[in-house]
């Protein structure tokens, strides 16, 4: 009898670990547009869609404020390829005029971000010859930095390093490579772009802490670990090997930090709730991204287990996947609820570049969950950020980061979220983008 409880019950569990990996990693086909698209909608000339990610969504249209924004990124390139942090607001006084106009890695990438959500592709055309500029300003910083250390540049103290940590380039440079790993077009670019990400993400392996975050000092950190743990999962998702177990202590601390309403600890947010739920959701969602392209692997190890060790690490893995989806929709529910909650969505009282980049970790996630929660979410921050946007079309910040590179680049971020790329295995929701 205890044989056949102990079969029935190992079949139960498989059925049951079946049933969750399937909706895990169930998509809804391709019914986003394919990554590739050059803003019009339609794809560029040469363009390629990402292998194995679509649209989290069907995207809309690119708008006027969004056009307005990307011209002025491009206007404001350094010869370099770069990009620096740009003016600031008057309140934040001229302490940083001595880094305003130099070329970082931060801003750097955060402007190729954008314009690679906006659909242009590195190389083609003359948008794509200014990004390769900023990816080749990027590598050319990461090959002039040591092997060990978690730094890479030697540009110090610009504002987003004071404000969201010490490593905010390290983070951002990881995914921007990433992203445009093998779309040069190019092998000695190519050649470059990868060598440069292997080498931050094995920096990023070596300097992680036991409890999963990195020493990243600064005013907002949260911020910059929700980038770090984007970055591990971005390389993953493309391909790159990433000691499984530094992703996993990222995961289990975004997870840590949830409290069991949905809120969140307001470790390193500065005292701001929308600072914590934001980059702590991003690290769960990020996760999740990753986990549910990795579920049929799992699936596979515990149907071909020799040995009842190798069983059991088989359902911890799926058990974990599980327990960070469950945290993420519950998370997800909380955050909806706040849409209206002028308080939460004000953040530190002004806007300033953690609020956008909060509002980007946030669209992102939404984005996936889809239906009206997404809905909602999107159309006040659409107007809202319709309603700001200065007359050239950059953003400002009335706080702590103000510089225009990073509010602009992170702003475009936001309004084009519905462009957001997921792995084909995750899951938008039955009707994602419509209301339920």
């Amino acid at each position: 009898m205890k044989k056949l409880t102990r079969t029935a019950a190992a079949a139960m569990f498989m059925a049951a670990a079946a049933l969750f990996l399937l909706c895990l990693s169930a998509g809804h086909g391709r019914s986003g547009a394919l990554a590739g698209e050059g803003p019009d909608g339609k794809p560029p000339e040469g363009g390629d869609a990402q292998q194995g990610a679509v649209k989290a969504v069907e995207p809309k249209p690119l708008g006027d404020a969004v056009k307005k924004g990307l011209d002025w990124l491009a206007k404001t390139q350094n010869p370099d390829g770069g990009w620096a942090q740009g003016e600031e607001s008057s309140a934040m006084g001229h302490g940083m005029e001595g880094v305003r106009d130099v070329s970082n890695v931060g801003d750097t990438c955060m402007a190729i971000l954008a314009m690679l959500r906006a659909g242009y592709r590195p190389g083609d055309g003359e948008w794509g010859e200014r990004m390769m500029k900023g990816v080749a300003f990027v590598c050319g910083q990461i090959e002039e930095s040591d092997q060990d250390s978690l730094f890479v540049t030697s540009v110090r103290n610009t504002r987003i390093q004071m404000k969201i940590g010490t490593f905010v380039d390290t983070f951002l440079a990881a995914q921007v490579l990433s992203e445009v790993k093998g779309r040069t077009n190019g092998k000695d670019s190519d050649a470059k772009v990868l060598a440069a990400l292997e080498k931050v993400v094995r920096k990023l392996e070596k300097n992680q802490q036991a409890n999963g975050t990195w020493d990243n000092r600064g005013w907002a950190p949260v911020l910059g670990q929700s980038l770090a743990t984007r970055a591990l999962n971005y390389a993953v998702q493309k391909g790159i090997s990433v000691n499984e177990e530094v992703r996993k202590k990222a995961e289990t601390y975004s997870r840590g930090q949830l409290n069991g309403d949905g809120s969140f600890r307001a470790d390193g947010a500065a005292g701001v709730g929308l600072y914590a739920a934001a980059g702590n959701l991003a690290g769960m969602q990020n996760s999740d991204n990753t986990n549910a392209a990795k579920a049929k692997e799992a699936e596979e190890k515990l149907k071909e287990a020799k040995t009842e060790e190798a069983r059991a690490a088989a359902k911890d893995e799926i058990a974990r996947y599980r327990d960070n989806r469950q945290d993420l929709e519950k998370a997800q529910g909380a955050i909806a609820s706040k849409v209206g909650d002028e308080a939460f969505v004000r953040g530190f009282g002004s806007n300033g570049g953690e609020e956008f980049l909060s509002y980007m970790h946030i669209s992102e996630s939404l984005v996936v969950k889809g239906g009206k929660a997404w809905t909602d979410w999107d159309k006040a921050m659409t107007d809202n950020l319709g309603r700001i946007q200065n007359q050239d079309g950059s953003w400002s910040g009335h706080h702590c980061i103000t510089g225009r590179t990073f509010c602009t680049a992170a702003a475009l971020m936001v309004l084009m979220a519905d462009r957001t790329e997921v792995p084909v295995e995750v899951k938008a929701g039955s009707k994602a983008g419509e209301e339920k």
